[in-house]
């Protein structure tokens, strides 16, 4: 078992401490190749393309035409064999073949708050403790020694971020809200000189508060949010988040949305050494004019998905990646009568690949009747994400000790065999 009460900094509290210091951000552009930057044993990373609202599975990876639960849109053929997909995503069809599509997953959460916690955690929530989401596990697991940027970062935010539960608010997300512009506070308001003084003022005043308190002041983590934030303000690293020396093809290839352009970033994260990026597209929750809320956001989707797992396979990078594409939960197989689709927690779909995953598989099936709710071959939260972190490479049985004492393992689910077995 793991002891979570060591001392680690807050980056979310990285840029609220230094907002009035930053350093220059003109920094040297990175280098675009994954195997000269990390190295032929670099570490993996996991990338979450979350689909914030609850995508409907029949109008993205799971249609059924011509059916009574299909409306009226068409499927079209991939590069998985015998794979249709929805006739929106064009682009992904092309692309798809790296990934595996699983159509039967089930969740017990149909809210969207119970439901983002429970996708983003593999738990379901419990009041009497906050569980860390994937991404903070995963960068507390396999932390990259090399980083001086966050190990775990949330790009365009969410209602509901990924938190670092009980392993403590250093594992938060780092957030970006608006991809492409470097980060926040990062550039000096004063003079070098008198930013030399504030942080000699500063050390003053922490040398007094320490007389008397050194458990206290150790508690608090101050010393080492300081070194740290230096650290990282100085650092080239913080160029992963510019995308100003992207030629202009590829930035208009990922989409000229804040999406498109967070996609963008991740794949600069992911060089980097980035443990965990999630980047987030809102706006899903389609209880009217369901058909038509796909079409929107497909066409900010499909470009830029499309585009990083393209950019992810020719810089070699695909093999050291997990992507996931998810959402909270799914869409009813029955329209509404304002055209929309309700909250459906059984038989949804998402997208999964990358590492040591199996491509290009087909997983469970949905009723094109409506009649029967069960999926075949249904796909449980913990199991997928067991499977998640297997690719990883971490293990997901492994015990970590929270703060007041209980045992809880990184998942309690198993692998899906079809994806990683031999």
């Amino acid at each position: 078992m793991h002891d979570l009460k060591s001392h680690k900094f807050t980056r979310r509290n990285i840029l609220q401490t230094f907002s009035g210091f930053g350093l220059s951000c003109l920094l040297p552009g990175l280098d675009s190749r994954a195997a000269e930057k990390r190295g032929p044993e670099r570490g993996r990373s996991l990338i979450t393309i979350w689909l914030a609202g609850g995508p409907s599975q029949l109008e993205t990876f799971d249609p059924h035409p011509n059916s009574k639960i299909g409306d009226t849109v068409k499927a079209i053929p991939t590069t998985i064999p015998n794979l249709k997909i929805a006739g929106l995503y064009p682009q992904l069809a092309e692309q798809i073949d790296c990934l595996s599509v699983i159509r039967s997953l089930v969740s017990k959460e149909g809210d969207h708050e119970r439901g983002t916690s429970y996708l983003k955690t593999g738990y379901r929530p419990d009041p009497t403790t906050t569980f860390p989401s994937i991404g903070s596990l995963y960068a507390h697991e396999a932390p990259n020694p090399k980083l001086e940027i966050p190990q775990h970062v949330s790009i365009t935010g969410g209602q509901w971020a990924s938190r670092g539960g009980f392993l403590g608010a250093e594992h938060d997300a780092f957030k970006i809200f608006d991809p492409g512009l470097n980060v926040r506070n990062m550039k000096p308001r004063v003079s070098t000189e008198r930013q030399k003084k504030r942080l000699s003022d500063l050390e003053i005043v922490t040398q007094a508060f320490q007389k008397g308190r050194k458990t206290q002041t150790e508690n608090t983590l101050h010393q080492l949010t300081v070194a740290r934030a230096l650290e990282m303000m100085n650092s080239k690293q913080l160029t992963a988040f510019e995308i100003t020396d992207e030629p202009e093809p590829v930035k208009k290839a990922y989409g000229d949305t804040r999406f498109g352009r967070g996609c963008l970033v991740a794949r600069r994260l992911v060089e980097q050494g980035v443990r965990a990026i999630e980047v987030t597209l809102p706006g899903w929750d389609s209880h009217t004019d369901n058909l038509d809320t796909h079409k929107t956001k497909a066409a900010i989707l499909d470009p830029a998905i499309s585009t990083l797992l393209r950019d992810l396979k020719e810089r070699d990078l695909l093999e050291s990646t997990v992507v996931l594409c998810i959402g909270e939960f799914g869409r009813t197989p029955k329209v509404n009568a304002l055209g929309g689709r309700d909250h459906w927690p059984t038989g949804f779909s998402c997208l999964l690949g990358g590492s040591t995953l199996h491509a290009g598989r087909v997983i469970g099936a949905t009723d094109p009747t409506g009649k029967n709710k069960d999926p075949e071959n249904p796909i449980s939260i913990p199991d997928l994400y067991a499977t998640v972190m297997s690719a990883l490479g971490i293990n997901y049985a492994k015990e970590l000790m929270t703060p007041i004492g209980r045992p809880i393992s990184l998942s309690d689910g198993k692998p899906i065999p079809e994806l990683l077995n031999s």
